[in-house]
């Protein structure tokens, strides 16, 4: 009997096999007109029920081999030719023992400069000709070249630079227009989102990698801790510095920037600057301005230990606190003080001064802004005006001459404009450093501008002419304060 059942089963196997391709041929018809039915399968096969089975129709896992096989090379295609390779060159200062000896220059000749380069990336994001990069790319560069994909190269203007934000902005001419890539919304971004990292790692050439959203809102990575950063394990070389991060819209969402390895090379760990923060930085820049300008709203702030989140009630440390308020600035004038806690800012939660700095940089000047705060114990709103940092009793930049440690440093009275220009507190007073002649005796002493000069030789520094009349003493002996960054260096010298 079981003899006789066997060839109506192979019968069956045989007719079911032959069905296969026209029942698939069916179901990529039906899901064409319903794709309901194909959600369905692929709910059932992968043993899914209810509501929760699919996570939205933007995003879920591939399903199938034709899904599996799809490529990235249109994307690539797409926004690959607005990526370009920047070359930056300066003449290194190099000094020698021997220099100033007539008889050893006689022998040995007197030293000269040397050439040094750097290679990095940028991106073009106006048909014009900006394109934006890493400050680090380009910094201290007497000349900054920019090769485009189709192989022409370009000398370049710097437009802006900033080093805190660690972005430039350089300008190349032609008369055609550029390749660009649209800027997209950086705060759109979720973990596990796609990206592809387009730049030139190690100088080999354009190379396109892929990876995902790792994480967002990193700070304190030792670059460039004023921002945002997008973290992301798409591969991040040497080289790929400026380069563009972009999402499957081809949009730019973040300028590649740092990798954390211990070997130099990637291990997944890179970060990238949101685009929202590239955007205003790069508006700024065509906008003619001499320096990133951000709202002043007259505060300053601290982080929220977890100590100050107990004292205050709260259930973790998180927010900025208000540390100062200037009494005349818009902050005061809404009600703002110090001990309250900002939590959000125009419904986006702050979690850190990194996150307040980077939503506030990301606003423009001249209109307002609604600060959700905890104060008193409290949660209110209070809409903030946000203006242009004050002058001040702006002072002539006075260049101090001389035979002095200060000699070729030009300074100035600080006003918070100039404090913001230098990347400073804007409740900060005194006279500062604001630029140093590379060839001076201020560069060789190692003085920076953002340096608060506080003392010198027994006397208080509190005006620009002060410090003028200071630096003409008559001696070879110099003993100066200076603060740095919020400390306080001491220096005795004989010059």
């Amino acid at each position: 009997m079981r003899a006789r059942r066997l060839p109506f089963v192979l019968l069956f196997a045989i007719m079911a096999f032959a069905a296969a391709p026209v029942v698939r041929q069916a179901l990529a018809e039906e899901t064409k007109t319903d794709p309901g039915l194909s959600d369905v399968l692929t709910d059932l096969l992968h043993g899914v029920e209810g509501e929760n089975a699919t996570s939205g129709p933007d995003k879920r896992v591939p399903f199938g081999r034709e899904e599996v096989q799809l490529s990235f090379a249109p994307l690539v295609k797409q926004t690959a030719p607005a990526v370009v390779n920047v070359y930056a060159s300066q003449t290194a200062k190099v000094t020698s023992p021997f220099d100033g000896d007539p008889f050893f220059e006689e022998f040995f000749g007197r030293s000269q400069p040397r050439a040094q380069s750097s290679l990095g990336s940028g991106v073009l994001v106006d048909p014009t000709g900006v394109v934006v990069t890493n400050y680090h790319v380009i910094k201290d560069a007497d000349r900054v070249k920019v090769a485009t994909a189709d192989g022409r190269e370009f000398d370049s203007k710097v437009l802006l630079k900033d080093e805190t934000l660690d972005l430039a902005v350089l300008k190349i001419t032609s008369d055609k227009p550029f390749p660009v890539i649209a800027i997209g919304d950086s705060d759109a971004l979720e973990v596990g989102d796609l990206l592809l990292a387009i730049g030139n790692p190690f100088g080999v050439g354009q190379t396109t990698t892929s990876g995902i959203v790792s994480a967002l809102a990193r700070s304190h990575i030792g670059v460039s801790d004023s921002s945002f950063f997008i973290q992301t394990d798409a591969a991040i070389n040497p080289g790929n510095s400026g380069g563009a991060l972009i999402n499957m819209g081809g949009q730019l969402v973040g300028i590649n920037t740092a990798i954390y390895s211990r070997s130099g090379g990637s291990i997944g760990i890179g970060f990238a600057i949101p685009s929202n923060m590239v955007r205003a930085f790069a508006d700024a820049a065509k906008a003619g301005l001499d320096f990133f300008e951000r709202p002043y709203i007259g505060a300053e702030f601290e982080a929220v230990t977890p100590q100050i989140a107990e004292s205050l009630g709260m259930e973790k440390p998180t927010g900025a606190l208000v540390s100062s308020v200037e009494a005349t600035g818009p902050a005061a004038k809404a009600g703002l003080k110090p001990g309250d806690v900002v939590l959000q800012l125009n419904g986006k939660p702050v979690e850190s001064i990194e996150a307040l700095d980077y939503r506030m940089a990301t606003l423009s000047i001249g209109t307002t802004a609604n600060f959700a705060v905890l104060t008193k114990g409290q949660q209110a709103a209070m809409d903030i005006a946000l203006e242009r940092a004050p002058e001040g009793m702006k002072a002539a930049e006075v260049t101090l001459h001389g035979r002095s440690p200060f000699s070729g440093a030009k300074v100035a009275e600080l006003s918070p404009r100039l404090a913001q220009r230098l990347g400073l507190r804007t409740d900060i007073k005194g006279v500062t450093v604001v630029d140093i002649n590379r060839d001076s005796p201020a560069a060789d002493f190692g003085f920076q501008p953002g340096d608060i000069v506080r003392e010198v030789n027994g006397t208080t520094i509190d005006t620009a002419a002060t410090l003028e009349l200071a630096a003409k003493t008559d001696t070879r002996w110099w003993r100066f304060t200076v603060e740095r960054g919020g400390q306080i260096l001491r220096q005795v010298l004989r010059y």
